[in-house]
């Protein structure tokens, strides 16, 4: 956890730096606002660590969440009674998307950024086929309830974050998370080992399609149905693993520090937009923040290495 320090710092001094320019972020409901904001990119982001220290990218999940609001839209089309059944299908859409991406990946040996960016062209080729660029139906109250609604005083994406949250925690300190580690800092030292870098990679694959899934059904239910709900996310979700200070080339990081490293993202933004910066910026921001991080872990690994042979 020393590793992820930094992250929390940066974080703790952007939330302070809101909070300056708007006391009223300070309340609950505002501060409860901001999680439901972030919610869905934290879940994307923690989907997106499992692939990324694993050794491997997934860039289809953007386009994944698009497809999937659109899908439901057009087979829910205001219906309360194909809410339910129409989540489940988008659940496993994501899962069979994943698997798509694991299989091909791992089985084929097409490199990882080729697969996922063939994928994310395929979803966007078909979501536009399917609409003709103007998405159809409607989502139910009953949806739009998940991304909107509240237990109370708490939102229920606050609350979905929290057990997607616990349930990302609890798999990387179990035995898969180990092999998940073992797998993306050195596959064939792990395979002799005896663990299944195929099956633990492409599990890894099924759970970031999952996270998209779940972070398109509160996007879907917070801002509502359009053909563009998911543009840019997958970049979005790699940003926020690299300034977790997850090593893009697997086998090092923390599934917390990734997800704080999402809040830090949302939060950076939500203070550019207090100050009138132009939301245009922000892929700017994004490429700035993933290069200055790779730059500085190529820069660390040798002084690491240095260390570990004295």
């Amino acid at each position: 956890m020393r590793r992820a320090l930094p992250i929390f710092v940066v974080l703790a001094g952007l939330l302070v730096a809101i909070a300056v320019v708007n006391p009223y972020f300070l309340e609950p409901a505002a501060f409860l606002a901001f999680l439901k904001r972030a919610a869905p990119l934290v879940i994307l982001a923690a989907g997106q660590y499992f692939v990324v220290v694993s050794g491997e990218f997934d860039l289809s999940v953007g386009s994944l969440v698009t497809a999937e609001v659109v899908i439901a839209a057009r087979l829910i089309d205001g219906s309360a009674e194909a809410t339910w059944p129409v989540l489940g299908l988008l659940i496993l859409i994501g899962l069979l998307t994943g698997l798509v991406n694991g299989v091909v990946t791992t089985l084929l040996r097409v490199p990882s950024f080729i697969t996922t960016l063939g994928m994310l062209l395929i979803l966007s080729g078909v979501v536009f086929l399917w609409t003709g660029g103007s998405p159809r139906g409607a989502l139910s109250d009953e949806f739009r309830e998940l991304g909107r609604g509240s237990l109370g005083p708490v939102p229920w994406s606050v609350l979905i974050l929290v057990v997607v949250a616990a349930a990302a925690i609890c798999a990387m300190r179990a035995r898969f998370g180990h092999t998940l580690v073992a797998a993306g800092d050195n596959d064939r030292a792990a395979a002799l080992s005896g663990v299944r870098v195929a099956r633990v990679r492409t599990a890894a694959f099924m759970i970031s399609g999952l996270s998209a899934a779940v972070a398109a059904i509160l996007l879907g239910g917070f801002a509502g149905v359009s053909a563009q709900v998911g543009q840019g996310l997958e970049f979005q979700a790699i940003t926020a693993v690299v300034l977790g200070g997850v090593a893009l080339g697997g086998g090092r990081g923390s599934v917390v520090a990734a997800m704080a490293g999402a809040f830090t993202l949302e939060a950076l933004f939500t203070l550019l937009n207090l100050y009138g910066i132009s939301g245009a910026l922000e892929p700017a921001v994004q490429g700035v923040i993933i290069i200055a991080a790779v730059a500085l872990g190529v820069v660390n690994l040798p002084r690491r290495r240095t260390a570990a042979v004295s």
